[in-house]
């Protein structure tokens, strides 16, 4: 008899070009390549600021908690049955971050704001730690 149990976690890392700030053809882009993996997926990695690119135009560019971003991952995330994690551009108030989304399959998800901001890239300029 097999054991229904399995020991092993399946991570999928995604990184490819971006469409520098543009957000719908970015996400459209997702799409098909989740669509493409076969095989198990189980957490997805999606790469820093992955709706955009790393752009330093957070005025523009950022989305509040219940943009279009964070609802892709949510639809997404359960299409797939799979943990979606990236960072993508948030607006709270009146200040900046690159918050690290972990979206669970039933729509829950918990969230990192980067701490470490990149100077050289004068990402400290433009968002919150």
């Amino acid at each position: 008899m097999m054991n229904a149990k399995s020991d092993s976690l399946s991570f999928t890392l995604i990184q490819t070009d971006i469409v520098w700030e543009e957000k719908e053809k970015n996400l459209e882009h997702y799409t098909k390549l989740l669509e493409a993996i076969t095989g198990p997926k189980e957490i997805v990695v999606l790469p820093e600021m992955f709706s955009t690119g790393f752009s330093m135009d957070a005025e523009r560019l950022a989305e509040g908690m219940d943009g279009a971003t964070l609802s892709w991952m949510r639809d997404t995330a359960a299409k797939h049955k799979i943990i979606l994690t990236g960072s993508l551009i948030i607006i709270e108030g009146e200040k900046y971050f690159n918050r690290l989304v972990w979206m669970q399959p039933d729509g829950q998800y918990y969230t990192y704001d980067k701490r470490h901001l990149f100077g050289y890239a004068e990402e400290d300029s433009h968002y919150s730690a």
